[in-house]
This record gives structure tokens, C-alpha cells and sequence, in this order.
């Protein structure tokens, strides 16, 4: 089941399995990824001694280019020269961006940009072939290859994605041309900018929506926008797309709050009463294993093994959730025999083969502490839906306020057809401020969708919250408030 969740800013999206929330993605204005961005930037700071340079893309923080990652590399035959033999200080040039900024780093870029289409990714400057993993086809997987090999210029790259294996090789040429046309169209933009800045904006939220869905073979799709319903409904008709139209927000009906609310903590249950702990850190993610309740119902090894194996799952299961990227560190409870780990081994390989994301299993350290990494292209859903809470200087974490504010929009959309004049809130500033925006350019279009007026009283403390204390007339409400304000 998909869950598409648009009638607020804030958008979101839920995937489940067997009732089982399986992913979650969030999309905000402010927090937007800027994966699969294209920029032209400029090369501000060459470094021969890291073979990288930063490139000012006009996004604030400059991105981090690697040597390996340039044009001018790729098509050179001596690999063996610095940085500074193929890019100067001041140069222009296209970066996508890999990964977003995370903490005090900035955004990861490549300067060997892509172009998706439905059937291929082309590489302007990508000297290579490649043919989707999952077409394992060796006949159709070879056609595709001197296809390549017939139609790419030199310097270009071509990889053919899964659905190319049932296209024509004139739907292929055609493809072709028009993302060619695409990068000949952004060069010629790029030749009018007078600064850094982006030329090309993914609309990564709905690509993530569309792709969810062309994974899915059967199954049920829940949306509450109707034009979004339409689309996937023509786009989609093996699946069962509803729109959903009633009062509570569609997240709350089908349980996926609780799931959301699961993923944030820093302690996990698990079925049996032992539980798991994770550790966020800007470099790697340890997870700790303990046996909690859990005393098994025969030996001591026994309970260990059955633990660590409900462990292995969870912890996969809380990875894909939270999105977790970069190293992992998993402290399973100490097993003894060698069959054991190997069990635990074989666990988390088949969890793995769930993992949309490129992921590595490396094995266990001399101490037994098993590591593996994942690819990490964005913020983790801590760090997108909380801040460091200043009241204990940063050893905790509370919701932001854009998070609460939120939560009181959403709340406030379940009365949007109630007969109420007006509604009295007391919040925060900070909240109120995220609510209604940067002088209060919300408030109208939020007054109108709820068909009431918002009245608020503000308090002063250090954790966002909101009360809804109460509806009722304009008068009664405006009596108690002072004012509407």
C-alpha cells in the first residue's frame, strides 16, 4: 500500500508492506533535497593535496568535487596528474549534486551529469556503457551494448535501464535525441547566467511517488489530492488508487504517525522484550543490542541467537525507515559459536536485498562488532524532522517548530468543515511564525481553507508546542484572545 499524504506543505509519502510501514519520505519547502540538481557553477578553491576542488553553486555552501569526478579526467588516458591538470581556479562548469549538505559539510557534486529517461540515463560526458543489473537477459543485455556502440558519440555515456529491455530501438533513438536536446538546451541557458546558480530542478518528490508505484505490481494507492488520484490512475492501472476525503489526515487513519513517532526514538522494542538503541552521529550510526525481558526458553545461547536474528531484521527495517546512510556499527550480544554469526551473516544479507539503496556488508571487527555501510544521498528523517534541543544543549532532541507547526495545520485541516467563526491557539512564536510564514503571507490562504478565523496566545519556552483551546464564535473567541493576531 502507498500512502500519499499533499494536502498540507509539507509533503509526505508512506510505503507499507503487510500493514508494516516500510519507508517514509518527506518533502519540504525549506528541507528540499537537492539530489539530481544541475548547477553551473564556478570552481572557487582548488586542493592538489585532497585532488578535489569546491565549487560555488550558489546555494550557500560550496559543493565538493573530486578529481575522478571531472570531464576533463574521465576523457584524459594519464590518470596519474593532480587536480590542478585538469581544473583552475575561476572555471566553469556543470556539477550535479550527488548528496545534500549535512552538518557542516556541503553538498557532494559530480561534474559527470545525468539526464533520466524513462528507458535511459544519458551522460553528456560519460565515456561508458552499462546495462541495468537487473536485466540478466546475456542476448538482450548484448543488443543493448551495440546499440550503445552504434549510436553514442565518444565522449558520451549510456545506461539502459530496466524498462529498456521491452523498447524498440526506434523508442531508444528517439529517447536518445530528446535528451540530447535537453543538454543542448541547457548549455545554451547556462551561456546567458551571469553567476552560479541551478539550471535544472528535480522534481525529486514526485519522481519518488512514480517510482514507488512502478515498483509495485499490484496493490493499493491513497491519496488525498484528487489531480494526483487522475494521474495515477492513468498512469497506473494495475493499481487501485483511491482518493481519500475525510476529516482526520490520511497519516493518522492508517496508522503511520505512530510509525513516524517509532523511528525517532532512540530505543526500539522488540517482539520478544529485548530492545535496541541507536546512535546518530554526523560520521556513523551504533546500534547496541540487549537482551532487555527477553530470558528465552532454553539455554543461554539460545535466547542470544534468537535475539540477535529479531535484531538483524529490526535494525535493517530501521535503517531503510530512518534512512540511515554511511557507516553502521551493529554491537550484536556476544555469540560464541561460529555457526551462530554466520546465521546472523545470512540475516542480514537477505534483509539487504530489500534496500532500494547501495549498501555493503563488510563483516565483524576482532571485537564481534558486525559493520556495514549504506549510500547516503540526504538528511536522515532525525535529522529532517528534529533540531538540538537547547535546553540540554544538544545530548537530546525535540520536534522543530516547523514539525509542530505542522502537526497544528493538519489538526486544524480535520475542522476545515466545522461551523465554527474562529479558533483560539496557544503556541509559541516560533511556531506561530512557521505556521502563518514570513509576515504572514499563510494566514489568509489557511483562513480561507479553514472557513475561520485564527486567533493565537503566545507563551514563551524552550520546547515547540501548540493547544488548540478552543472554537467557537468570532466574539467569544476574539473576547478571550483580545484579538485576532
Amino acid at each position: 500500500m502507498l500512502i500519499v499524504n499533499l494536502v498540507s506543505r509539507e509533503k509526505r509519502l508512506a510505503y507499507l508492506q503487510n500493514s508494516r510501514v516500510e519507508k517514509l519520505v518527506f518533502d519540504r519547502p525549506e528541507h528540499r533535497s537537492l539530489v539530481g540538481n544541475i548547477y553551473f557553477g564556478t570552481v572557487s578553491k582548488v586542493l592538489p593535496g585532497m585532488n578535489a576542488v569546491f565549487v560555488d553553486i550558489g546555494e550557500g555552501k560550496n559543493g565538493y568535487l573530486h578529481r575522478d569526478q571531472l570531464p576533463s579526467f574521465v576523457a584524459s588516458e594519464d590518470k596519474q596528474k593532480t587536480v590542478t591538470a585538469y581544473v583552475h581556479q575561476g572555471e566553469k562548469l556543470f556539477v550535479q549534486v550527488e548528496k545534500d549538505a549535512t552538518g557542516t559539510k556541503g553538498p557532494k557534486l559530480t561534474g559527470i551529469i545525468e539526464f533520466q529517461g524513462t528507458n535511459l540515463i544519458y551522460l553528456p560526458n560519460g565515456h561508458y556503457i552499462a546495462v541495468s543489473k537487473k536485466i540478466q537477459d546475456i542476448q538482450k543485455s548484448a543488443s543493448l551494448r551495440n546499440f550503445a556502440n552504434q549510436y553514442k558519440m565518444e565522449q558520451e555515456g549510456l545506461i539502459f535501464r530496466t524498462t529498456s529491455i521491452s523498447s524498440t530501438e526506434e523508442e531508444l533513438i528517439t529517447e536518445l535525441s530528446q535528451l540530447r536536446e535537453r543538454y543542448q538546451i541547457m548549455v545554451r541557458n547556462a551561456a546567458l547566467m551571469k553567476k552560479p546558480g541551478i539550471i535544472f530542478q528535480k522534481d525529486s518528490f514526485t519522481e519518488i511517488i512514480f517510482e514507488q508505484a512502478e515498483r509495485m505490481t499490484a496493490g493499493e494507492v491513497i491519496v488525498d489530492d484528487l489531480h494526483l488520484k487522475k494521474i495515477m490512475q492513468a498512469k497506473y492501472p494495475k493499481l487501485n488508487v483511491t482518493y481519500y476525503k475525510d476529516k482526520e489526515n490520511i497519516f493518522s487513519t492508517y496508522k503511520v504517525e505512530h510509525a513516524i513517532e517509532k523511528a525517532l526514538k532512540r530505543m526500539v522494542w522488540l517482539e520478544n522484550g529485548a530492545y535496541l538503541i541507536f546512535d546518530e552521529t554526523e560520521a556513523l550510526t551504533i546500534v547496541d543490542v540487549n537482551t532487555g525481558k527477553f530470558s528465552g526458553k532454553s539455554d543461554y545461547q539460545d535466547t542470544v541467537l534468537k535475539t540477535n536474528q529479531l535484531a538483524a531484521r529490526e535494525t535493517l527495517h530501521q535503517l531503510r525507515l530512518r534512512d540511515i546512510g554511511g557507516i553502521v556499527l551493529i554491537d550484536f550480544i556476544n555469540m560464541k559459536q561460529e555457526q551462530d554469526r554466520k546465521a546472523i551473516l545470512e540475516t542480514i544479507e537477505k534483509e539487504l536485498l530489500k534496500d532500494e539503496k547501495r549498501t555493503k556488508l563488510i563483516g565483524y571487527t576482532p571485537l564481534g562488532i558486525l559493520q556495514l555501510t549504506r549510500k547516503k544521498t540526504k538528511v536522515t528523517l532525525s535529522e529532517n524532522l528534529q533540531v538540538k534541543c537547547s535546553v540540554c544543549e544538544g545530548t537530546g532532541r525535540v520536534l522543530s517548530s516547523e514539525t509542530v507547526a505542522f502537526q497544528m495545520e493538519r489538526e486544524l485541516l480535520e475542522h476545515r468543515h466545522s461551523d465554527y467563526e474562529a479558533v483560539l491557539i496557544e503556541t509559541t512564536n516560533e511556531v506561530k511564525a512557521a505556521l502563518l510564514g514570513d509576515n504572514e503571507i499563510h494566514r489568509q490562504v489557511l483562513e480561507d481553507l479553514l472557513h475561520m478565523k485564527l486567533c493565537f496566545t503566545t507563551t514563551a519556552t524552550s520546547k515547540p508546542y501548540y493547544l488548540i483551546k478552543q472554537f467557537g464564535t468570532e466574539s467569544e473567541i476574539t473576547q478571550k484572545a483580545g484579538e485576532c493576531y
